[in-house]
């Protein structure tokens, strides 16, 4: 089973990395802390929800 926890306590979580994925005619965007954007029609959104994402998470240190 995959888990988001580090697997030592006191080990930092990954840096948020956010990718950008299609599947049809819709995109959605995904981080690697686990957070992910509802499928949208516009990338134009997606990427600023991503943006978004990264920004509001730009203080977190993990």
């Amino acid at each position: 089973m995959h888990s988001e926890l580090p697997a030592v306590p006191g080990t930092r979580m990954p840096e948020h990395r956010v990718a950008i994925s299609e599947r049809g005619s819709f995109c959605y965007a995904t981080c690697d802390c686990g957070w992910y954007s509802p499928a949208r029609r516009s990338r134009d959104l997606t990427r600023r929800e991503a943006d978004e994402h990264l920004t509001a998470n730009a203080s977190d240190p993990g």
